[in-house]
């Protein structure tokens, strides 16, 4: 079986798949400075608990924003579970679409992923949208090019920033609001609709400007938690798959290394 690692700003997502699919998915916190002996005693507890055999992983492949965890990952594989290793995008890894930005090497090897797991979903026109750490907002092409994209403050880290960068504005939570009330009578109902109505508009926004610029239909795609909070009421995306990472990193494998 193939272990899969997402490693991102805030989490660490992991997920056991096979040629089927996706069996089953964990979470962790990033730490660039947790060991290899730390993840292999965790792993272990969760396999264990989840009833799988940590020693039935045969590969380890991982996709990564933080590059100073991969090399305890590469331990992790080599001394405890005796798997393949594989970083996605590391070295001359040939990734088999078309990268149509003035740098490669710099686009994220998560947005690459997700273009692969997204021509799956859908071979028409894409807009792909990641909610994390930052939010992301990416244009695949119909035939799976990655044709550029732009970069926004997450909404949890612009609601940190907003608590952090002041004295007297307490720590929220964002929320669906009840309505849609612009007007908020206490402190913390004006940050949840500035939070919340803000973050809509700029997601709308960005799609309406995106698809104008593409000129022709696409299908929007979103993945990451935050995806649910705004789909609940304003259905505005056309498919949200919170393991569109996972499944991509999964594809990647079994479809391009194992062959």
């Amino acid at each position: 079986m193939l272990l899969i690692a997402d490693i991102g700003n805030s989490n660490v997502k992991f997920a056991l798949a096979n040629e089927e699919g996706i069996l089953e998915r964990w979470r962790i916190a990033t730490d660039s400075r947790r060991t290899a002996d730390e993840y292999a005693t965790w792993l272990a507890q969760i396999f264990a608990l989840s009833g799988y055999d940590i020693k039935s992983v045969k590969a380890l492949i991982l996709s990564s924003v933080v590059p100073r965890a991969v090399h305890n990952f590469s331990i992790l594989a080599e001394k405890y579970l005796k798997a393949d290793f594989v970083v996605a995008g590391r070295g001359d890894f040939n990734w088999d679409i078309k990268l149509n930005v003035e740098e490669p090497s710099s686009v994220g090897t998560d947005r690459i992923v997700n273009a692969i797991a997204a021509q799956l979903l859908c071979k028409m026109d894409k807009i792909v949208i990641s909610f994390g750490t930052a939010t992301t907002f990416d244009h695949i092409g119909s035939d799976g090019s990655y044709n550029g994209g732009s970069i926004a403050p997450g909404i949890n880290l612009s609601l940190d920033g907003l608590y952090s960068a002041t004295a007297q504005l307490p720590n929220i939570a964002i929320t669906d609001p009840e309505n849609d009330n612009m007007l908020g009578k206490t402190t913390e109902a004006q940050m949840q609709i500035g939070i919340f109505w803000g973050s809509l508009s700029l997601i709308e926004g960005m799609i309406s400007r995106m698809k104008a610029q593409i000129g022709k239909p696409v299908q929007i795609i979103a993945t990451g938690g935050m995806a649910y909070l705004f789909q609940k009421q304003h259905q505005i995306f056309d498919f949200i798959d919170p393991d569109l990472t996972l499944k991509g990193l999964s594809c990647l494998y079994y479809n391009k290394i194992k062959g």
